[in-house]
């Protein structure tokens, strides 16, 4: 097999297994078994089974968020475009910690909090780029700065969820209260 193939199904063997088991439940032995390998191989492509998660959520996050920044947009505000392109990533986030990592170890685990404090400073740059491209919305010198505050305070905020909320119910509350009483605001300060 080429080197690429190779990771791609090394990925998709654990991408399978973490959305059925959970990150914490899956282990690299049934990852190489799931994608007919030796456990050696996976580690020649892959230092650690954290460092597999980070390639498919970062693909997984490429892709959905370039998929959301540059889709057709209706008549709607500034305003109204930045608040939709927020809230979405904001579930794109949801949709990562529920699917992928499971929140249970997430707030157990250390090595989670850290993984998931670098994943989100990645999804921040990420999320830069991609709305920086935006050019209705870049209408002057300070945009940068200001598109800057409104994607760290929100990724704040949004994985700040993971950490303090019981469960799943208490998540979905966060979001709505995020939405309803936190973004508008942000985004007004933004333009």
């Amino acid at each position: 097999m080429e080197v690429d193939k190779i990771k791609e199904s090394i990925k998709k063997a654990a991408q399978d297994l973490f959305r059925k088991y959970g990150y914490h439940k899956t282990s690299v032995n049934e990852i190489a078994k799931k994608a007919k390998i030796a456990k050696a191989t996976i580690y020649k492509y892959f230092e650690s089974k954290e460092l597999v998660l980070h390639a498919i959520l970062m693909d997984y996050l490429k892709v959905s968020i370039n998929e959301l920044v540059h889709q057709d947009k209706q008549s709607i505000s500034k305003e109204e475009h930045l608040k939709i392109l927020i809230l979405k990533v904001s579930r794109l986030s949801y949709t990562v910690c529920n699917e992928f990592i499971g929140w249970d170890f997430i707030r157990e685990s250390t090595n989670a909090q850290e993984f998931l404090k670098n994943l989100s400073d990645e999804l921040e740059n990420l999320l830069y780029a991609e709305f920086i491209t935006i050019e209705d919305l870049n209408d002057s010198e300070t945009y940068p700065e200001r598109l800057r505050f409104l994607i760290k305070s929100s990724k704040s905020i949004i994985f700040s969820f993971a950490f303090t909320s019981v469960s799943d119910s208490d998540v979905r509350k966060n979001f709505v209260s995020f939405q309803k009483e936190i973004l508008p605001y942000l985004v007004k300060a933004a333009l």
